[in-house]
């Protein structure tokens, strides 16, 4: 089996998915209290990095997508293909599963 070498510029999403970087999860608690691995909470916020073509219609156009790149979403908890590149870390999404663009 060969071996595959992923980077960022490498990946492209298909139809209605969206490629998002994932925000750093807090270190500390509002409090102070500094959290060890296990205890941090997986980030719900991101950035777009790509966008798939859209999804096709039954008069095969695609419907384009409400985000782009560069946008900052929220997205729901437990969606999406968690990736790692490296040291940073991805989700690849469905657009149904952002539930909202923040500014």
């Amino acid at each position: 089996m060969a071996a595959v070498s992923l980077s960022v510029s490498t990946v492209k999403p298909l139809g209605e998915r969206v490629f998002v970087k994932v925000s750093a999860s807090e270190e500390k608690t509002s409090g102070g209290i500094l959290l060890p691995d296990t205890a941090k909470e997986k980030p719900q916020v991101g950035e777009v990095i790509a966008v798939g073509p859209g999804k096709r219609n039954d008069d095969g156009s695609r419907s384009e997508l409400e985000v782009s790149v560069g946008d900052k979403v929220l997205y729901s908890k437990y969606a999406g293909t968690d990736i790692k590149l490296g040291t940073e870390e991805f989700v690849l999404l469905a657009e149904k599963d952002i539930l909202a663009i923040v500014n």
